[in-house]
C-alpha cells in the first residue's frame, strides 16, 4: 500500500509538471521520471531514514519517496524562494538534507565518485550508513565512474551504485554506444558484486537492495545494480521520442510498475477498489495544493544572488 501511494504520487505530480511546462509555467529543463517509479519506491522501502541518496538531474521522484513535501518540490520547480532549493536549482538540482537527499547533479556522472566519498565519510564516521548512488544509462561511459568504482572496491566503501538503464542514454540506444550492453558486466571488471534487477518490479528492486545494503553494512563494499526499466516520455520535456516506436512504448506501459502493485493489492485482498480511488483522490489533492503553493509563493530577492555562495577569502593569494 506504501509502494502505491508512492508512485502514485510521483506519476501524478509529475504528470502535473509535465503540463504545467507545457504552459511555460516552469521553464528550464525538465526531466520527467514517468515509468520508473518502482527504482525508486522499492529502494526506499530497504534502506533506513539515515542512509544518504544521490542521483542525476532525473530527481524529482526520488525525494518524494523520501518524503520531501511536494510543495517544496513544485515551488523549486517555479524557481520560488520556498523552493527545496530556494528557487536556485530548478528541476535539475533538487535537494533536501532533512531526508538525506544529496542532490540531483546536472554533469553527467559526477555523482558517481561523489556518492563514493559519501559512502567514504561514512565508513570514516562508523556511522553503519550506506549511499544508493543513481545514474543514467548515459553516465557509465564517463571515466570518472571507473576510478570511482576502483576506489570503492580498495576501501570497502558502503556505496550501492544503481545504473536505471531506461534504454536510451538521451535518444541513442544502449546498443549504438556501448560494446556492453548488460552494463552490470562493467562492475564485475572490478571484482564487484554485480547483478541485473528488473526495474519494471517493485519487489525485485527492493529486494535487490535490501541484499547490497545488507552486504554494506556489513563491511563488504560496495555493489552494483543495472534497474532494467523504461521512461514514458522523452530525455527531456523537449525531446520528441522519435527514436523509438510506439509498439514498444505501448509493450513497456503494458507491464506499469503502478498498475502491477494495483493488481497484487487487489488479488491479495489488501485493500478494495474504494480505498485505492480514495488513496487517488488524496494524491490529487496533494498534487494541486503544491501548484497552488508554488503559484503563490514568491520569488528569492536580489540579496540571494549573494547568499549560499563560497568565496575563498585570500584568492588570489595576494598579500599586501
Amino acid at each position: 500500500m506504501r509502494w502505491y501511494e508512492q508512485m502514485q504520487l510521483m506519476r501524478k505530480f509529475e504528470e502535473k509538471a509535465g503540463q504545467l511546462y507545457g504552459q511555460q509555467k516552469i521553464k528550464g529543463f525538465c526531466h520527467l521520471y514517468i515509468g520508473q517509479e518502482a527504482c525508486a519506491a522499492g529502494a526506499v522501502s530497504a534502506l533506513t531514514k539515515s542512509d544518504k541518496w544521490i542521483t542525476a538531474y532525473r530527481d524529482h521522484a526520488h525525494p518524494l519517496a523520501l518524503g520531501t513535501s511536494p510543495d517544496a518540490i513544485m515551488a523549486e520547480l517555479y524557481a520560488k524562494a520556498t523552493g527545496c532549493s530556494k528557487g536556485k536549482g530548478g528541476s535539475m538540482h533538487i535537494f533536501d538534507k532533512e531526508v538525506n537527499f544529496i542532490g540531483g547533479h546536472g554533469i553527467v556522472g559526477a555523482q558517481v565518485p561523489m556518492g563514493a566519498g559519501i559512502a567514504f565519510a561514512e565508513k570514516y564516521n562508523k556511522t553503519g550508513n550506506v549511499c544508493i548512488c543513481y545514474m543514467g544509462d548515459g553516465a557509465v561511459r564517463q571515466g570518472a565512474l571507473h576510478e570511482a568504482f576502483n576506489m570503492a572496491m580498495l576501501w570497502k566503501l558502503p556505496v550501492i551504485f544503481v545504473v536505471e538503464n531506461n534504454g536510451y542514454a538521451m535518444g541513442t540506444s544502449v546498443q549504438r554506444t556501448s560494446n556492453v550492453t548488460e552494463l552490470y558486466h562493467i562492475g564485475r571488471g572490478y571484482d564487484m558484486p554485480s547483478e541485473p534487477v528488473n526495474g519494471m518490479s517493485v519487489e525485485d528492486v527492493h529486494d535487490a537492495v535490501a541484499r547490497a545494503a545488507e552486504r554494506a553494512r556489513a563491511g563488504e563494499g560496495p555493489t552494483f545494480l543495472e534497474f532494467k526499466t523504461y521512461r514514458y516520455k522523452g530525455h527531456s520535456m523537449s525531446d520528441p521520442a522519435k527514436y523509438r516506436t510506439k509498439d514498444e512504448l505501448e509493450d513497456y506501459r503494458s507491464r506499469d510498475v503502478i498498475e502491477s502493485v494495483r493488481h497484487t493489492i487487489l488479488t491479495n485482498n489488501m485493500a478494495t477498489e474504494d480505498d485505492l480511488t480514495a488513496i487517488d483522490e488524496k494524491i490529487k489533492a496533494q498534487v494541486l495544493k503544491s501548484v497552488e503553493f508554488a503559484e503563490t509563493s514568491p520569488y528569492p530577492t536580489a540579496d540571494e544572488l549573494y547568499k549560499d555562495v563560497y568565496v575563498q577569502q585570500d584568492y588570489p593569494y595576494i598579500r599586501d
